[in-house]
């Protein structure tokens, strides 16, 4: 997954509001986000390759998301696949602070990531490329493949018209949400970072969106929580070229772990 916002405390209506977008090969085996039977309270699509998640919550209100770390070089295969870091913590009974602890110790197991884990009270934030987990207050948040609020073209862009939808009438916010998850705009030459991939992917996974017929955005999320507890939860797939698959819409209220 290639960009994440989370807005935690920024609402009067939504406790936690997170979009993200997940990018990747096509040929990639994945399943659609659903309840999962061997985890039947984690929600969520599935890497079917390594059998992690890049997004997903749990009945109990957990949330976690995770992306890699552009460096330029390919690294060789981690030990674990950074999948593990979002399915472990919601197949726990732990909070996100314990989760981070122990990732911590074991960073060196896998690529280069970053990860997004907690809930409606609180966020923490950890990557193996910074070394420092961080507790996250209220605010709005915007990470994609550096470290978290790096201001790529795409994450300042995304976090603005996050906070302009968080300002405006919540009816609609799922559309406004899902808008802001589609913008293909590619960002200016001279505002690209300089990551090592070379200017034409540079320029490609610049946008909030990302278009090709062999890589690009494979699924786009929307997590709302009220402050009550209500959860909706909506995925919208895409095949080459950004072709619609479909569409998986759930809905729930959290429950304590039993």
């Amino acid at each position: 997954m290639c960009l994440i916002l989370a807005a935690l405390g920024a609402h009067p209506d939504y406790a936690l509001v997170v979009a993200a977008n997940r990018d990747e090969f096509y040929d990639r085996p994945t399943a659609r986000a659903d309840f999962w039977a061997d985890h039947p309270r984690i929600l969520g699509g599935r890497d079917l390759r390594a059998g992690g998640t890049w997004l997903a919550i749990d009945r109990g209100g957990r949330i976690a998301a995770v992306t890699n770390f552009r460096q330029g070089e390919r690294e060789p295969a981690g030990p674990r696949s950074r999948g593990f870091l979002v399915r472990d913590y919601l197949a726990a009974d732990v909070d996100a602070g314990t989760h981070i602890a122990r990732v911590e110790r074991e960073a060196d197991r896998y690529n280069g990531f970053n990860l997004l884990a907690g809930d409606a009270r609180e966020l923490r934030w950890f990557s193996n490329r910074e070394g420092h987990a961080r507790r996250l207050g209220p605010g709005i948040y915007g990470l994609s493949n550096h470290l978290l609020d790096t201001p790529w073209p795409k994450v300042t862009a995304s976090k603005s018209a996050l906070e302009t939808l968080l300002t405006g009438d919540s009816t609609d916010l799922v559309a406004g949400l899902f808008a802001l998850l589609s913008d293909r705009t590619p960002a200016m030459d001279h505002a690209l970072p300089r990551t090592g991939i070379g200017l034409a992917w540079e320029r490609l996974l610049s946008s909030a969106f990302i278009v090709s017929g062999e890589y690009g955005t494979r699924s786009s999320t929307v997590v709302l929580m009220t402050r009550d507890g209500a959860v909706t939860f909506v995925e919208r797939s895409f095949g080459p070229n950004g072709v619609s698959t479909g569409e998986v819409r759930r809905a729930f209220r959290v429950a304590a772990r039993t």
